[in-house]
């Protein structure tokens, strides 16, 4: 299920909620179902050295070196 922002239009209180296609969204504040569904900006993926570093971590021990480079596999072996 999609996390979705809404804004109530009676009490213009801006909340989200987990729902699907059918699901009849209602504000937590008022009750008011008079909500509108709200644009947001899509997140890139992480890109930090952190993240980086745990998947060729995880990668290497599954035993997959195809995301390092050629020098970078010269020291692990």
């Amino acid at each position: 299920m999609p996390l979705h922002d809404f804004r109530c239009r009676e009490c213009d209180k801006t909340f989200e909620r987990l729902v699907r296609s059918d699901t009849r969204v209602s504000c937590p504040a008022c009750g008011s179902e008079q909500v509108d569904k709200l644009l947001s900006a899509p997140q890139p993926p992480g890109r930090s050295k952190s993240i980086i570093a745990a998947g060729r971590a995880a990668a290497a021990r599954e035993g997959h070196f195809s995301n390092y480079s050629a020098a970078e596999r010269a020291k692990i072996k």
